[in-house]
Formats: structure tokens, C-alpha cells, sequence
């Protein structure tokens, strides 16, 4: 009987190198390991017997590895070849269908709820499916759901949030009030002298509520309690409206404090605003559309100081064109953050002892939104 002829599998430098590295690696795979110890074997000379009893594993998969690493080269050989794999029998009209299903409201089928779940869209197209010619989806599951839909980015289970533009006016109210900060930007970086005129923001920040802790607060304690410890139980005591200005030229804040945010109490903030500028200065205000701004009562009290202030309305929804609504944010995060009081009074004391402390450092907001856009001529 004529002796086989032993195949030869010639590895360069690099490549055995790399297959080195594999031979002993921890993080490869189990298969990946084995394969580039019997591919570096085999290089050596050992028979394909001894590779099988020195591995403990069976001949064809020695013969495959080698025949891999011979044909398409012996790194190629560390990995599975693609396969063709069985034809799907979900047809490209079967998926399209499925997709047109959970781009629509659950509603519209009859069912009760607002957004799909995946297991109920997936009993819907088991439950479906047959009447409209598509029987291959009878197995519908959560994972087949989870790569259709990916591939084309639909999450029917998720609702993102957007403001619809209903100020017809609004790209001409932003520009304007874009303007003003463009103006204001101009003689705060120039030092320019203001012509007894300011600039100001002002809004309101209602329902910030006064809250009492139950039980007594633990402080942290070394090596015991790393963090405050408050009982989950606690009492509402009432809620209180921040009515705040900020000077766009100095950063301080004008503030004050009341139970409700009606006209009345805009009426009091204005007579705030009045008392910290000089009389013949002219005070322009930035601010929303809030129905107490243009209330007949606001309108009475203008016409008594005439030509003390001048309104910029931002546009309706564009409430966030409004820069006292960074400071709003920030004093969120800061002294108003998981605050505790015993009454209402007390709440009130410290955010105006809050606003005290920001005002000892005040800080000048800047406006970058769209300014490149904005011109002053």
C-alpha cells in the first residue's frame, strides 16, 4: 500500500508569532487556543495521530483545522468559516408587515393600551398573521421582534417628547430676543457704557414646596454612617413662588417670595425691580408670555411710571429663550437640593439666604444659541 504523502503548511514569521501568542492566551476562546496548538504541531512535524492522542480529541477535527490553515492560511484557519446557513422562511413582505403593526397605536387594533410591549405585539402577530398570508410568523417571538425592529430603529415601547411651534411668530420673537443678548453681549465684552438703560431676565419659579422631616436627621459619622439618614416618612408643609430677575450686566439676582404668582404679586416684583434703579433709567425685561405680564392690572400700573419699562417677549413654548432659567437650574441643584425645613418661614428665609450668598459672587450668564446668526446693524 502507497504511503500518504504528508501536505506541507508553510507559516511565516508573523504568523507563527501570533499563533504563539493564541497558544497561551487566557482571553481567547477555548477552540482558538486549540486549533493554533495543533496548527503549530502540525508545522513542526508531528503526525496527525499524535496531535489527537497528545490533545485528547478526534482526527476530523484535526484534518479540518489543518486543511483550513493549508487552503486559507493559518490565522483564517483559528475561526469558523461563514456558512450559508438554511433560507429564511420569513419572506422581506412578512417583516414589512410586522413593521407597519408596531408603527402603529395598539388603539387602532382595538386593544386598551397607549404603546406596544414586545410580548403583546408579539401575541398580536401570532394571533394575525394567518389571516393576512403570513403563516411563517406563527412562532413570533420577543427576540425576532428585537432584530426586525432594530434594524430599522423603531422602538414602539419608548415615547420621545417634542414642542410643536405654535406661535406663528416665533422665529421673528426669538430673533428679537436674540438681539437683545446680542446687544448685551456687546457691552458687557466692551465695557461700554449702558445709556441709563439695563437689561434684565425674569421669571417665575412656583411650587417650591417646604418640606418637614418626621424623625429626626442623622448626620454622617466616621466609619459608621458615610451619608445623612432621613426617614422616608415626611410632611408637606406648602408651597411658595419664586418671582426672580437677573441682571444680564451684573449677574445679580433680584428676588422675591410669595405664596402666588398673580398679577398682583408681578405688580410687587416690578415695584422691586423700580426701587434698584436709578429713576430716569429705562428697564428692559425679558419674559414670557404668562397671562399676569399683559393682565389689564399690569397695563394700569405701566401707564402710572411711563417709560420706566420695556417688554421682550419670548415666544409661546419658548419659555427656554429665557436666561433666568439657568439660574432657576442652578439654585435646583444647589441650596434648594433635598432641603428640609420646619415652616414655610423658614423655607423662605434661607432661599433668600441662598440668593444672598450667589449675589456676593455673581456670575454674568452668556447666551450662545444661535448668536453667530444675530446682527447688530
Amino acid at each position: 500500500m502507497a504511503r500518504k504523502i504528508r501536505r506541507q503548511l508553510k507559516i511565516s514569521k508573523e504568523d507563527m508569532k501570533q499563533l504563539e501568542a493564541y497558544s497561551v492566551s487566557r482571553i481567547e476562546s477555548s477552540s482558538t487556543v486549540q486549533r493554533s496548538r495543533i496548527i503549530i504541531d502540525y508545522s513542526c512535524g508531528k503526525t496527525i495521530a499524535k496531535i489527537v492522542r497528545k490533545y485528547n480529541t478526534n482526527r476530523p477535527l484535526v484534518e479540518r483545522t489543518i486543511d483550513k490553515a493549508i487552503e486559507f492560511g493559518p490565522i483564517t484557519a483559528l475561526k469558523d468559516l461563514p456558512r450559508s446557513g438554511r433560507p429564511s422562511k420569513i419572506t422581506d413582505d412578512a417583516r414589512a408587515w410586522v413593521i407597519s403593526i408596531a408603527c402603529e397605536s395598539p388603539t387602532k387594533f382595538g386593544l386598551a393600551a397607549e404603546t406596544w410591549t414586545y410580548s403583546a405585539l408579539a401575541k398580536y402577530i401570532r394571533n394575525n398573521c394567518t389571516s393576512v398570508g403570513y403563516e411563517s410568523l406563527l412562532k413570533t417571538g420577543k427576540s425576532f421582534l428585537n432584530n426586525v425592529l432594530s434594524k430599522s430603529n423603531i422602538k414602539p415601547h419608548k415615547i420621545s417628547y417634542y414642542l410643536e411651534k405654535k406661535d406663528p411668530e416665533f422665529d421673528t420673537k426669538m430673533a428679537s430676543v436674540l438681539h437683545v443678548y446680542k446687544e448685551v453681549a456687546l457691552i458687557n465684552d466692551n465695557n461700554i457704557c449702558a445709556n441709563k438703560h439695563t437689561t434684565v431676565s425674569y421669571d417665575e419659579k412656583p411650587g417650591i414646596q417646604a418640606i418637614k422631616n418626621i424623625a429626626a436627621q442623622l448626620q454622617p459619622v466616621p466609619n459608621i454612617h458615610s451619608s445623612i439618614g432621613r426617614d422616608y416618612e415626611y410632611k408637606r408643609l406648602g408651597t411658595v413662588s419664586l418671582l426672580a430677575a437677573i441682571d444680564l450686566h451684573t449677574g445679580k439676582i433680584i428676588p422675591i417670595i410669595r405664596d402666588r404668582h398673580r398679577s398682583k404679586e408681578f405688580i410687587e416684583f416690578l415695584k422691586e425691580l423700580d426701587k434698584n434703579y436709578p429713576k430716569e433709567w429705562k428697564i428692559r425685561v425679558v419674559l414670557d408670555n404668562h397671562s399676569s405680564h399683559i393682565s389689564k392690572e399690569t397695563r394700569a400700573f405701566l401707564k402710572t411710571i411711563p417709560d420706566r419699562f420695556e417688554f421682550v417677549f419670548t415666544p409661546k413654548h419658548g419659555s427656554w429663550l429665557n436666561m433666568i432659567e439657568m439660574f432657576f437650574s442652578k439654585i435646583t441643584r444647589s441650596f434648594l437640593r433635598h432641603i428640609r425645613v420646619d415652616s414655610k418661614e423658614e423655607l423662605i428665609k434661607r432661599i433668600y439666604k441662598g440668593i444672598e450668598e450667589m449675589n456676593q459672587e455673581p456670575v454674568v450668564f452668556r447666551w450662545k444659541y444661535k448668536m453667530d446668526e444675530i446682527s447688530l446693524n
